[in-house]
């Protein structure tokens, strides 16, 4: 599948959605945007059944902003609507894969339950 752009207007909607959302977040400026950039197409060629979503800091500034993106590359993994994974920096191709895999074999009822009792625990305190 083709990369997609995100917009403030499209981002909610795109990592709300069931099943696992990778966001690239970029600047056309950025050298290790620019280095990381063919390795997220390949994956995303490599994985139709992802998302793969690209926000350009530049155009987007709020939407970056809201998300609290200090530095670019930074990658955020979603599965079903939740943030599993968010840190900056470019990553090789192996790394990409083997943090996709990883969130492919993610058990989403434990990580629910999880932030279910974190919450809980936060809303006690």
């Amino acid at each position: 599948m083709a990369t997609i752009t995100l917009t403030e207007a499209t981002f909610t909607e795109t990592v709300n959605q069931a099943g696992i959302v990778l966001v690239d977040f970029w600047a056309a400026w950025c050298g290790p945007c620019r280095a990381f950039a063919p390795v997220f197409q390949a994956a995303s060629d490599e994985h139709p059944e992802i998302v793969f979503g690209k926000v350009d800091t530049e155009a987007e500034p709020a939407l970056a902003g809201s998300l609290q993106i200090r530095s670019i590359p930074t990658l955020m993994i979603f599965r079903d609507g939740i943030l599993v994974f968010a840190e900056p920096g470019a990553r090789p191709a192996g790394d990409l894969a083997k943090l996709i895999g990883a969130v492919q074999a993610l058990d989403m009822d434990s990580v629910r339950a999880e932030i279910a009792a974190a919450q809980a625990t936060a809303g006690a305190v």
